[in-house]
């Protein structure tokens, strides 16, 4: 789960007439239609020093600058899933889920951050996962890197080292060494645009580089070539023989615009903040958008660089990177408007990515009662978007969730559930080829700066308690409901006594 997600309101609120294309009573699915849940390694593993895994980024910031985090936390321990890895499963069995994505930690398999040295029980904890997995006949999609960069690597300069493209291709290689026998969809990386422009642009995300319009983009090209890298070794070397698929998770929000005078402010917001990735990989030509060079080069010489603060990519890198996924892997929570007018001239720091962009973001003002009239129109967009820009790339939604309160009863969370799966199947209608859907988030976890604060989980965990006991919620019924009869029914209500695993 992404920290954009609270750096503005977390919803966008529409019209009913605009809240989808159709809202019928039960909807069906396609019928190879796959399911899921997402985790990632920090939020939920705990054991951060256990059996040899060594400081990863956060790590690192939550050690040394706890009060970052708004509640001063950190994942030590978080849900505890290092030891409690049965009972994630059970809960994936009472879900009756197709498939689990979760993430690798980089720091717990090469200790030292290279493949010098691999720790043989980091390895056993995530053989352990993968085989009760396989033992219930649950997927297991496996992200390689989601954001837990070791320290001893980020010392070096992180995502903006180049020579952190080899790095990262040696740690994915041992990873397909040791699991790809098991594990036949492979993430290579989660969401670039918030690993550059949180953390490397910005103080949003560990390692809080804080270098805007500089870093951020040299990130992007080590992160872009450092997924394709991986892609082609494991496409020559390990896929003849394990016959998996590997594609990227790139986050994309919807920019849109109220006024038509805005179209190119909201064409140009998307392809600087999700289509900077897109565009090189599944484009028909490569290259960064045109948008984004053009617009960088001029204000960076204007600010009197002598060449583009964005990083050129050399025909060679732009065949490398070209075609180099198997999915568009989609993360996807909520729209924005934009607009651009004289107002913003000089509003930003010089030189930054905002300045870059120059466009600011709202949202519609609540017309009616009830926060859960959200953007899925936005969500409907972007799909039809991939669809029409890439040529229908088959998509797999690896996130989409939404945050509310301690509790059980969720209401805001099923209604958004329902809104947002109802977009999704208004573009499947539509011709798009949209393979699977996840929630973020199986369960609550540690959420980055948010900490405990916020609660994306189907199942609540008690983080007081020594057990984290985990406990389903109502969207957890709801899910399961969809899951078990690959029907969306907008009036379905749970009883909520007990989630069983056999489906009843």
């Amino acid at each position: 789960m992404r920290w954009q997600h609270f750096l503005f309101l977390l919803y966008t609120v529409v019209s009913e007439s605009e809240s989808a294309k159709t809202q019928n009573s039960k909807r069906n699915f396609p019928d190879d239609f796959r399911f899921g849940a997402a985790t990632a390694a920090y939020q939920i593993e705990g054991g951060w020093n256990t059996d040899g895994k060594t400081e990863s980024i956060w790590d690192h910031l939550t050690h040394t600058n706890p009060c970052a985090i708004e509640d001063c936390t950190n994942g030590d321990v978080a849900a505890d899933s290092y030891h409690l890895y049965k009972r994630d499963v059970e809960m994936l069995r009472e879900l009756g889920l197709d498939y689990y994505r979760f993430s690798l930690s980089w720091p717990r398999i090469l200790p030292t951050g290279f493949p010098d040295k691999i720790n043989k029980a980091g390895v056993q904890y995530y053989n352990n996962l993968i085989d009760e997995l396989l033992k219930y006949n649950i997927e297991p999609v496996v992200t390689i890197y989601h954001w837990d960069m070791p320290q001893k690597l980020q010392k070096m300069g992180g995502w903006t080292n180049p020579y952190i493209i080899d790095w990262y291709t040696d740690y994915a290689g041992v990873a397909f060494e040791l699991f790809g026998k098991k594990v036949k969809k492979w993430i290579t990386i989660n969401e670039p645009y918030q690993i550059c422009d949180y953390g490397y642009g910005n103080k949003l995300l560990a390692n809080f580089f804080n270098s805007t319009g500089v870093a951020d983009y040299l990130c992007a090209k080590n992160v872009l070539l450092a997924h394709a890298k991986a892609y082609h070794v494991y496409d020559k070397k390990y896929r003849p023989n394990q016959g998996g698929t590997i594609f990227i998770s790139l986050s994309a929000q919807y920019y849109d615009y109220e006024f038509k005078e805005f179209k190119d402010a909201a064409k140009d917001a998307n392809d600087f903040t999700w289509a900077i990735y897109s565009y090189p990989i599944f484009s028909k030509y490569g290259d960064f958008p045109s948008s984004v060079k053009e617009r960088v080069k001029a204000k960076s010489i204007q600010q009197g660089f002598p060449r583009s603060r964005l990083p050129e990519l050399t025909p060679t890198e732009i065949e490398t990177i070209r075609g180099s996924s198997d999915y568009f892997g989609l993360n996807h929570y909520f729209t924005f408007y934009v607009y651009r007018n004289e107002s913003l001239k000089g509003l930003y720091p010089s030189p930054s990515t905002s300045d870059d962009l120059e466009v600011a973001t709202y949202h519609k003002e609540e017309r009616k009662g009830g926060r859960m009239k959200i953007g899925a129109l936005g969500f409907y967009k972007l799909l039809t978007k991939i669809r029409n820009d890439y040529d229908n790339p088959p998509v797999i939604i690896t996130e989409n969730g939404f945050t509310t309160k301690r509790g059980l009863d969720d209401d805001d969370r099923v209604t958004f559930l329902r809104l947002y799966i109802n977009a999704m199947l208004d573009a499947i209608d539509d011709g798009s080829d949209i393979r699977s859907y996840t929630v973020w988030t199986m369960m609550d976890n540690f959420e980055w700066l948010r900490g405990f604060t916020v609660h994306y989980g189907l199942y609540e965990v008690d983080f007081e308690s020594p057990e984290r006991t985990r406990t389903p919620r109502k969207s957890a019924f709801v899910y399961k409901q969809i899951v078990r009869t690959r029907e969306l029914d907008w009036y379905y209500e749970p009883d909520t006594d007990v989630l069983s695993i056999d489906g009843h």
